[in-house]
């Protein structure tokens, strides 16, 4: 018997007429017509070479195969019933579960600590992984289960990953305080003609900021391209390098940097996303999941003061 080729509702029609010992009665409980049960009886027969049930008059018997085996079938059944049920609901109070989130390097920040903390106080038994995540294969990393959900920039995606939009940024501009062309104010002029850091993960290309200025025929000098804001930072705090970044975690950064921060001449902004597959639409982890990310920015954008 190949249990990967085998209805196992057929157990579940063994396990009511060993309970009955009627099939007139198991179809009525099971909601089947009888002519339904004695098929599912007759498979069974094949499968397993027994007749399971021999008839005494007008009760359904077992054979002493059937007796030998109806312990372990309603083990299994109550294991199998168990499982689904659980997989159905969610308490976050008691769950065990481990939640993998793809997230970028400047929302780690944001998204953590009060994740970690809400954690803390009230999922004692729910584990947060925040990971590096490749936008090439996150529909697939979704799908798989390697990644419940991805926070990321505005990406194409199927229509099999959901997105929902978590957040707009806008960009300003830092510099090392005493720095001896820019102060209090940054025109677009002056903007240009200084020499810029960009952070980016690509060797060619520019960032969001540049794209907003090739919309204004204009174009900078980048001097040196990092792939973190921290170090980006630094760098600026000890040149006279410029640094065009979200402001959110500029904020954030800046209280280590201790760098002058200033409004951005022009008009840039950057969105953040929520991805998960459609397959978890209705999975209540998966749901309070994005609860959970979605409550983060919404505090975010309500109290920006709480949130640097």
């Amino acid at each position: 018997m190949n249990i990967f080729r085998t209805d196992l509702n057929l157990l579940v029609v063994l396990e009511r007429i060993y309970a009955q010992q009627s099939i007139t009665r198991a179809a009525q409980q099971l909601n089947l017509s009888q002519s339904a049960v004695s098929h599912a009886l007759n498979r069974l027969r094949e499968l397993l070479g027994d007749p399971l049930f021999e008839r005494h008059g007008n009760a359904m018997m077992p054979t002493p195969f059937t007796r030998a085996i109806i312990a372990r079938v309603r083990n299994g059944l109550h294991t199998l019933e168990c499982t689904l049920h659980e997989a159905s609901r969610f308490d976050v109070a008691t769950t065990i579960r481990r939640f993998t989130i793809g997230i970028l390097n400047a929302q780690e920040p944001v998204v953590l600590p009060p994740i970690a903390q809400y954690v803390a106080q009230h999922a004692p038994s729910i584990d947060i992984a925040a990971v590096q995540h490749d936008r090439r294969a996150i529909e697939a990393d979704l799908l798989t289960g390697s990644l419940d959900a991805v926070i990321d920039v505005l990406l194409p995606h199927p229509q099999s990953v959901r997105s929902t939009r978590l957040s707009t940024d806008r960009y300003v501009v830092l510099c090392r305080r005493n720095h001896p062309r820019v102060s209090q104010r940054l025109d677009l002029g002056a903007y240009l003609a200084e020499e810029h850091v960009l952070v980016t993960s690509r060797q060619r290309g520019g960032g969001v900021e540049d794209a907003a200025l090739v919309k204004l025929g204009a174009e900078r000098r980048v001097r040196l391209r990092c792939i973190r804001y921290f170090a980006a930072c630094r760098v600026v705090n000890q040149t006279d390098l410029l640094l065009t970044m979200p402001e959110r975690y500029a904020r954030l950064l800046n209280g280590m940097c201790g760098n002058q921060m200033l409004e951005c001449p022009f008009d840039a902004s950057i969105d953040t996303y929520l991805y998960w597959h459609a397959n978890s639409d209705a999975d209540p982890a998966n749901r309070w999941l994005r609860q959970q990310l979605g409550e983060v920015f919404e505090s975010v954008r309500a109290d920006p003061a709480r949130h640097p």
